[in-house]
């Protein structure tokens, strides 16, 4: 039975995340106060005692989530992953887990790229929006007929769940045309900006010199990447990989049926919330699913 760690994305984020494990684990503690120190701000206290909007904020979330997923399976009795996997965010977590990032580069990294994407968005507002019940082949389609917006497929999150990236006028299009042809539902989500869109090229590029900047090692087990869900252990490809991620869009289906057919029979979910384990299972429907 090989054994598949996923991470999840920005959105999984709770106030009190992670507490526990500090007032229990000497090694989540040591760690926790790292992070502070890495950040120049307490994270911590933001975690385990913020308010909801104060964990909203992009320069919060991203390292909140990464902090609280790398912590898990860094204290996890029985980490021995046979494959790794992480939804947008989470390839971060899952590259810093498998050894490929250390722990104090991961969080810098995700830290600027929360600062490049809020760049980004306050550069071009923009948003998503969430469509249910149409094939991926039918958003495809409407997205490519908006020529004078941006609007493009972001995270294909499993059969029948596909988000939208795009323009605020071009997502409203969008939604209106989705609808027409027969989703369930086209819902704006309230998030800050177009992720996984060309949109978010000035924070590509910006996160593109920290990635080259950083000293990336061979993971201890394949991570299938979100740009094309196809397995890698190769630095060079895993660092242009994670730089085009930001503007490409998150092929989560795709990465678990690949992980599947690769002898992935049991998904633990590292990290908070239990989100990926409901894609998994509308994905996967034999595979079994756990936390950490």
């Amino acid at each position: 039975m090989k054994k598949a760690y996923v991470f999840p994305g920005q959105g999984s984020q709770f106030s009190g995340m992670g507490k526990e494990l500090y007032n229990s684990n000497p090694v989540a503690k040591q760690l926790f106060d790292k992070a502070n120190e890495v950040l120049g701000f307490n994270i911590s206290q933001i975690m385990f005692e913020g308010t909801d909007e104060e964990l909203k904020q992009t320069k919060v979330t991203q390292p909140a989530v990464f902090l609280h997923s790398v912590i898990l399976a860094k204290t996890a009795a029985d980490f021995k992953p046979d494959m790794v996997a992480g939804h947008s965010l989470g390839e971060f977590s899952a590259l810093v887990a498998a050894n490929a990032l250390s722990f104090e580069d991961g969080l810098s990294l995700v830290y600027k790229r929360a600062l490049a994407m809020q760049k980004a968005c306050e550069l071009n507002p923009s948003t998503m929006a969430a469509i249910l019940n149409l094939s991926d082949e039918k958003v495809e389609e409407i997205c490519a007929s908006i020529t004078d917006e941006v609007v493009v497929a972001a995270n294909y999150n499993c059969p029948g769940q596909l988000v939208i990236s795009g323009s605020i006028k071009g997502i409203e299009i969008a939604c209106e045309l989705m609808k027409a042809a027969g989703a369930k539902r086209a819902l704006v989500l309230p998030v800050g900006g177009a992720f996984h869109s060309p949109l978010m090229e000035p924070a590509r590029l910006e996160l593109a010199a920290a990635i080259k900047a950083t000293t990336f090692s061979k993971p201890i087990c394949p991570i299938y990447q979100n740009v094309d869900a196809k397995p890698y252990t190769e630095v060079a490809q895993i660092q242009e990989n994670l730089i085009s991620q930001l503007t490409a869009p998150v092929r989560w289906t795709q990465t678990v049926q690949n992980m599947t057919a690769d002898g992935a029979t049991l998904f633990v979910e590292c990290g908070p919330g239990k989100v990926l384990q409901g894609l998994v299972k509308k994905i996967s429907a034999a595979s079994e699913v756990a936390s950490v």
